[in-house]
């Protein structure tokens, strides 16, 4: 399914003068407020106590990006997948990802035909505008570099030949902890494509107690029903893609990721890759918030979700009991934040 359209820039404003429905997406019809709202409070119905789960993972869709979801069996990984999945009215299929999965059953295949005495292509279920990886961690590194391509270039080349993938497009991957039996570690290239991760856990002892009475006759996933097309996702896509940033801004990102580069506890920092990941992630986070401009708070925000999961600890690091996360909220606690730049620089992008 291929899904163009023509998105107008949004007149920029001040931080004062925003309110939902201001923001990128405003106007008569489908609102970029009106659709963001419908599909977070369908997954709230699903996802029992895990609002900013559900926050960050519409910000990576609207992002452009993959979403990694990773925690321990049985807290809502899969169905958290599923119900984004079921929001948006698009082209959906499931991969389980076992040990024995070729990467032909993930891209598709070239099947000769005996009538036409040609090679036809059968599609693999990449092929669809939210694709869901269950357990994308017990394939073998093998099978999982059949994502690699389609994630990065939207497309897939087999024997030869390449065949463009649909947009909107995005994996939406769930994973066990590498600790757990039967789990392969998922290759650095492979964890750099995933715009960002999250980590369910469980949830508060009220938010629980809700489950029980509401999943125990019928499961919630059964009741979503789209709440957006394909069409007004690429469209809100469009939006996020205008939304202004500031040179100040792109300084603090930059800073911020050369600093994992620089740190004395990290073996591997953020990829340029990381960056621009970053960065569309503060827009989306932004243009939720009802602003057509990235504030550096916006960046800080994103900033463990898209980072923690690419940075590689050293021994000593890890001895000492820090992780990914606890690094990143020092750096992001150092690096000076330049905001009246971003504010002023947002103004004068009005006015030109």
């Amino acid at each position: 399914m291929d899904v163009q359209n023509t998105v107008e820039a949004p007149d920029l404003t001040d931080a004062g003068d925003t309110a939902p429905g201001n923001g990128p997406g405003s106007g008569p019809g489908h609102s970029f407020y009106d659709v963001s709202t419908k599909i977070l409070e369908s997954i709230n119905t699903v996802i029992d106590g895990k609002p900013d789960a559900a926050r960050l993972a519409l910000t990576v869709l609207l992002a452009e990006g993959h979403l990694l979801l990773e925690d321990v069996p049985g807290v809502g990984k899969t169905m958290l997948a599923k119900t984004l999945a079921r929001t948006i009215d698009c082209t959906v299929n499931r991969i389980q990802f076992t040990p024995d999965l070729l990467p032909s059953d993930v891209t598709g295949v070239s099947i000769y035909n005996q009538d036409t005495r040609r090679f036809e292509f059968r599609p693999g279920p990449v092929f669809a505008n939210i694709v869901i990886g269950d357990e994308i961690n017990r394939a073998s590194a093998k099978t999982q570099s059949a994502l690699l391509e389609s994630m990065e270039e939207h497309q897939v080349t087999v024997d030869g030949r390449t065949h463009l993938l649909g947009e909107p497009f995005m994996v939406v991957a769930t994973q066990n902890p590498i600790e757990m039996e039967g789990t392969y570690p998922l290759p650095e290239a492979q964890r750099d494509r995933f715009m960002a991760r999250i980590s369910m856990g469980y949830p508060d002892a009220r938010s629980e107690v809700e489950m029980l009475e509401s999943h125990q006759s019928i499961s919630p996933l059964s009741r979503i029903r789209p709440v957006a097309t394909a069409a007004d996702i690429a469209g809100m896509m469009g939006q996020v893609r205008a939304v202004f940033v500031s040179q100040s801004v792109k300084e603090y990102t930059v800073a911020i990721g050369r600093a994992t580069r620089e740190h004395p506890r990290l073996r591997l920092g953020a990829s340029p890759r990381a960056l621009l990941q970053l960065l569309r992630a503060a827009k989306a986070g932004a243009a939720l918030e009802g602003r057509d401009f990235v504030l550096p708070d916006d960046v800080a925000a994103v900033a463990d979700a898209v980072l923690a999961h690419r940075l590689m600890l050293d021994r000593k690091a890890t001895t000492a009991g820090d992780t990914a996360s606890s690094v990143i909220e020092g750096i992001i606690a150092r690096v000076p934040v330049s905001r009246e730049n971003s504010r002023s620089g947002a103004r004068q992008n009005r006015v030109n």
